[in-house]
C-alpha cells in the first residue's frame, strides 16, 4: 500500500499548470553504509492527476494498493537538499499498481452466484497423471 502524503503545482512544457499527488511507500530499514547503523526511510514518488487542486487536498491520506519500486533510468543530476550536492542518478523511484505486480497478474477474482450451478475446467486438472502441487 501507498499513502497520498502531499501535492504539488506542476506547469507543463506548453505553460499549462496541473497537479501531481506526492506518494510515499511502507517504513524500511536500511543499513547505512558510512556508519554501519540501520535508519528508518520510506520511498516516495509523485503520479500525475487530472484532479483541481480541491480533489487533491481531499485525497491527502488516501491508501491506495501498489508499491513504490527502484526503476533504472537514463542517467540524470540530482542536487541533495541538504547539502547542495550534484549527484548522477541513474534509477528513480516509479508507482506500480498492485495490478501491474507478477504474483497478483495471475489471481482472478470470481463473483459467486449460489444459485448458479458451479462447472469445472478441464483446465485444473492433471493432463499427465502427475500430481502437482499448484502455486
Amino acid at each position: 500500500m501507498v499513502r497520498i502524503i502531499d501535492y504539488k503545482t506542476r506547469t507543463s512544457e506548453d505553460g499549462k499548470q496541473f497537479f501531481t499527488l506526492e506518494i510515499q511507500g511502507g517504513i524500511e530499514m536500511i543499513l547505512s553504509q558510512t556508519t554501519g547503523n540501520f535508519y528508518a526511510t520510506a520511498r516516495k514518488s509523485s503520479i500525475t492527476t487530472t484532479f483541481n487542486e480541491q480533489t487533491c487536498k481531499a485525497l491527502i491520506g488516501t491508501e491506495m494498493p501498489g508499491s513504490i519500486e527502484k526503476q533504472e533510468c537514463e542517467p540524470y543530476e540530482y542536487t541533495v537538499e541538504d547539502t547542495g550536492e550534484i549527484i548522477t542518478l541513474t534509477h528513480k523511484y516509479m508507482y506500480v499498481p498492485e495490478s501491474a505486480t507478477p504474483e497478483k497478474q495471475n489471481v482472478q477474482k470470481h463473483s459467486f452466484d449460489e444459485n448458479r450451478p458451479v462447472t469445472a475446467s478441464s483446465e485444473v486438472f492433471s493432463q499427465n497423471g502427475i500430481l502437482e502441487p499448484t502455486v
